[in-house]
């Protein structure tokens, strides 16, 4: 079985992640939950909150051939009105409803997104998707998104005509940017298995979210994020 990496991770939540594959639950952040909006200089004078990035501005800096080595291939965007996903048996995800509750993107207007195929794995694809918003919208949006993709022990994917039984798995996250969350998320149908990770990591009014091959994911999340905060958060 070949569960597309982005029609899976933009099913559930961060469907701001993208499922492309839900993601629910309960999820706990692996770190703590911290939302500096306005810090505070040592002369108790307040400075503005990083203003919100463009779609234009975080499109050049996702993740390029180049950043990732021999092996990886730019897959080309799916479009998003030929998917018709819903999710059954999680009462949370159902509620979130829409475009996170589905997984087709999430409900963030600022957004940029790319995927990969590997060749030197089997099956093995990668995705990366930007968020851009006001540091609290995002910490809420995509916390309360990840808290109800593992909510459920399992629940069903639809895709078309097809059932897919996900098992959602809260992990540890790299301690990384402001907060994180990560799941490992069980594919089964037709009696085969399909493991994809999704790790989301917030710095500022940034989300980065690389979904696909565990390996993958771990391979390539700190160079991600790297590259996605490494500009002055403004523009």
């Amino acid at each position: 079985m070949h569960l597309h990496t982005t029609a899976v991770l933009s099913l559930s939540a961060l469907a701001v992640l993208a499922l492309a594959g839900c993601s629910h639950g309960s999820a706990v952040s692996s770190g703590p939950m911290s939302s500096p909006i306005v810090p505070v200089h040592p002369d108790d004078e307040s400075v503005p909150a990083p203003a919100p990035l463009s779609s234009a501005a975080l499109a050049k800096r996702l993740l390029e051939e180049s950043d990732l080595g021999q092996g990886y291939a730019r897959m080309p965007q799916r479009s998003a009105q030929h998917e018709n996903v819903s999710v059954i048996g999680c009462p949370a995800l159902e509620k979130i409803g829409g475009d996170a509750g589905t997984g087709v993107s999430l409900v963030f207007p600022r957004k940029a997104k790319v995927s990969f195929t590997y060749a030197g794995g089997n099956n093995s694809e990668l995705t990366e998707e930007l968020y851009s918003d006001t540091a609290a919208k995002l910490s809420k949006d995509i916390g309360e998104i990840f808290d109800a993709m593992v909510s459920c022990p399992t629940y069903q994917v639809v895709s078309g005509n097809t059932p897919i039984t996900v098992t959602p798995q809260n992990v540890p996250a790299p301690r990384l940017g402001d907060e994180r969350w990560s799941l490992l998320l069980t594919f089964t149908a037709d009696g085969r298995s399909s493991l994809i990770k999704q790790t989301a990591v917030r710095t500022g009014p940034v989300v980065v979210v690389i979904s696909g091959s565990p390996s993958l994911v771990d391979a390539h999340l700190h160079e991600a994020v790297a590259k996605a905060t490494a500009v002055r958060l403004t523009g």
